[in-house]
């Protein structure tokens, strides 16, 4: 059942959970903690503060804080005051930021202390948290914020991931985002009151944009934020108190599974795991649950549409290395690339979506706009394939397709088989140009012990699982893959590398 009372104005969810919990504590982290009525006086004055800074309805505020209480507070209360919220992650580099508060044409940000001088050179007003992670002292709130209830209006400004090169300005709005809560989180994860949830999340990611900060306030939950992922301090949570509920992307999962079976530790008292915006290999799920005794759930789900889109419900039937049923709600095709012509169960093709959580458009870029979305439908550009029961598999990307003398290779088929090979700890796999075959795919590798692993070994496993054109025609070496803060890996960086193995 879709939760639609969910759906609401952000000064309504405030003042509803308020009232109905106000001694709560709604979020924490290692410096601060907030209860459900003392985050809605709070954003209440910090939304009058910005409508004193001049920030006027539909104004975009960067948001440049590490994860925290902090970074809860401001995002509320840019919503609170009418603006638009812009995520900028704290670890952006100097371009990155600029580009960002340039494209976004923010005035005004939240940030810390030690970036709150460069913002004001850049000539934007700043709200600066300190060491402690507060805003503190915060006056009373001079008047009432707008609070505005306009659900549709764009609330929140989210920069795609970069994976394939400089980032977009995606525009979502309240309704969409809180949706995703109403038909996911909420009915399939089972998200509620009696929840204290471990985030790891980036924040400023849509994933955690729209569970770990949205998702809490709309189920009255509790929330421990992590500054950023750190297997030690998760083990160590996990093993002085008690939580229910753990996001995470698989490279999260994939750490935490190997710590965890080196120091013998099982998940405390976690009842489920959600793991999201990756592909979740099969063996890892399979591993993960069979060590902790919980399940892991693997869903699907892009900026571009309010996130999930899939999601593989708790007790039932699933098909591991599967993402997933479509939620609820969800219009969701997959089809020919090129004539649109709807592929049948089994036959790979691009997965377009239709729904409420659906963007409003990319910021500032209307050809781009006008090629994701045609006649309601998002092009994600990703490739899929359904079987008979509706479950789906997300095979890679169109535009990271590797095709080797006319065969097409998707990079996530490979990645599965290299990572199944014991030396592995991580892989990624990209497509490289070569002067005979047009491209032929490379793994890179961060492997358990650089000083004994055989790459000849490496391949003569993948010979057993893959057929010949898909085995790694390369396997170079490397220390980390580069990931974006959602897991997904930075392709166009591992090639920059390498170039024509032939």
């Amino acid at each position: 059942m879709i939760r639609t009372d969910l759906i609401a104005p952000i000064g309504e969810l405030l003042r509803r959970q308020a009232t109905a919990r106000g001694g709560a504590v709604a979020y924490e982290d290692a410096k601060r903690t907030v209860t459900y009525a003392a985050l809605d006086a709070r954003t209440a004055a910090l939304a009058a503060l910005l409508q004193a800074r001049g920030v006027a309805p539909g104004d975009p505020v960067a948001l440049h804080l590490p994860n925290s209480v902090a970074w809860v507070e401001a995002c509320f209360a840019i919503l609170r005051a009418g603006g638009i919220a812009v995520p900028i992650s704290i670890d952006a580099s100097e371009p990155e930021r600029t580009y960002r508060l340039e494209d976004a044409g923010c005035r005004v940000a939240f940030t810390t202390d030690a970036y709150a001088a460069a913002l004001v050179a850049r000539g934007l007003a700043v709200i600066s948290a300190g060491p402690g992670g507060d805003f503190a002292p915060l006056a009373p709130a001079g008047e009432p914020p707008r609070d505005p209830e306009d659900l549709d209006a764009t609330a929140f400004l989210v920069y795609t991931s970069g994976t394939t090169g400089r980032a977009k300005g995606v525009m979502l709005s309240l309704r969409g985002m809180l949706w995703v809560n109403a038909a996911c989180w909420v009915p399939i994860a089972g998200l509620s009151a009696d929840d204290r949830v471990l985030s790891p999340l980036p924040l400023f990611h849509s994933y955690a944009l729209n569970l770990s900060v949205l998702g809490i306030l709309a189920a009255g939950a509790r929330e421990y934020i992590l500054e950023r992922f750190s297997v030690s301090e998760i083990l160590g949570l996990l093993g002085r108190e008690r939580f229910t509920l753990m996001p995470g992307v698989p490279t999260m999962f994939h750490y935490l599974l190997e710590a965890a079976r080196a120091a013998g530790m099982r998940a405390g008292s976690l009842r489920l795991a959600l793991s999201a915006g990756a592909i979740l290999p099969a063996a890892l799920n399979r591993g993960f649950e069979d060590w902790f005794g919980i399940e892991l759930l693997d869903g699907y789900g892009i900026t571009e549409t309010s996130t999930m889109v899939t999601m593989n419900f708790p007790r039932a039937p699933r098909v591991m290395g599967a993402c997933g049923l479509p939620v609820p709600g969800l219009a969701v095709r997959i089809v020919d690339p090129v004539t649109d012509a709807d592929r049948a169960p089994g036959i790979e093709g691009e997965l377009i979506v239709r729904g409420p959580g659906v963007m409003q458009g990319y910021w500032r870029k209307p050809a781009e706009t006008e090629a994701a979305l045609r006649a309601g439908w998002y092009r994600t550009g990703d490739l899929a394939r359904a079987d008979p029961h509706g479950f789906l598999t997300i095979t890679g990307r169109l535009k990271e397709l590797i095709i080797r003398g006319g065969q097409n290779i998707a990079p996530a088929e490979v990645e599965e088989a290299v990572i199944a090979f014991a030396s592995v700890r991580d892989a990624a796999v990209v497509g490289v140009p070569h002067a005979a075959l047009g491209e032929v795919p490379v793994a890179f590798v961060v492997p358990r012990d650089p000083a004994t692993f055989d790459p000849a070994a490496l391949l003569v496993h993948c010979r057993g699982l893959l057929s010949a054109y898909k085995v790694p025609h390369a396997v170079q070496l490397v220390t980390e893959i580069p990931r974006t803060g959602s897991g997904k890996v930075m392709r166009f960086r591992l090639r920059e590398t390498l170039h024509d193995p032939a």
